[in-house]
This record gives C-alpha cells, structure tokens and sequence, in this order.
C-alpha cells in the first residue's frame, strides 16, 4: 500500500493508485502486489513504473531538467503575480503634477463659451 501510496492514478491523475478505483489503477496495483511476491524491491518496481509510463506515474516527480517548470512554475506565476501587483499600485498612486499659470488660463478659455 505505501508503494501505490507513492504512484499516480493515469486515469484520474489527481489521486494515487491507493485512492483510486479505476480499473488501470486495480490491475496496476495488482501487478505491484505481483512484482512484490516475486522478491523484487520497492526501487525496482518504481524503476519498471518509470520505465514504462514516465514520471508523470510518480506522485512527487523528482526535481530534474523535465521537471524543473514543474516544480518552478508555482513559483514563477507567483512572482509574476506579484510584479503586476506592484505596478498597478504604483501606477494608481501617481499623481498628476500642478497645472501651471499657462495651462490654467488656456483650460479656463477652452471651458469659457465663446461670445460670437
């Protein structure tokens, strides 16, 4: 059970082979069990998993160049995140600086109505 515990449902991919009832996660749990009672180790059963249906099969892949966006991108998005954040704030907390003289008296004759 620890072992199926470690891999992943490919049918449901969300839970692992322990939580799963889908008839691949059945017949892969048997053949778990099957390996098991043949005198192999857990490392080898994990290494036939690996072999035949990748990393995705291990519920905690391991952090290598394949995953790295795996185990990374959380952390990204994250920062991403955040940097927007900050820029949108900064940017709404900008003021406009004073009019000048000129500038006053040039909005106040476009606002003023003309006298024809």
């Amino acid at each position: 059970m620890d072992l199926s515990a470690e891999l992943r449902c490919l049918v449901c991919q969300n839970q692992t082979l322990a939580d799963s009832n889908a008839d691949l996660a059945v017949d892969l749990r048997r053949q778990i069990r099957e390996q098991l009672g043949s005198g192999k180790s857990e490392r080898d059963v994990l290494d036939f998993m690996v072999q035949r249906y990748g990393d995705f099969v291990l519920y905690r892949p391991p952090f290598k160049a394949s995953t790295v966006l795996l185990w990374g991108g959380p952390f990204l998005l994250l920062a991403l995140g955040l940097i927007l954040l900050v820029r949108k704030v900064r940017s709404t907390n900008r003021q406009d600086p004073p009019l000048s003289d000129a500038q006053r008296a040039r909005a106040a004759a476009l606002i003023e109505p003309r006298k024809e």
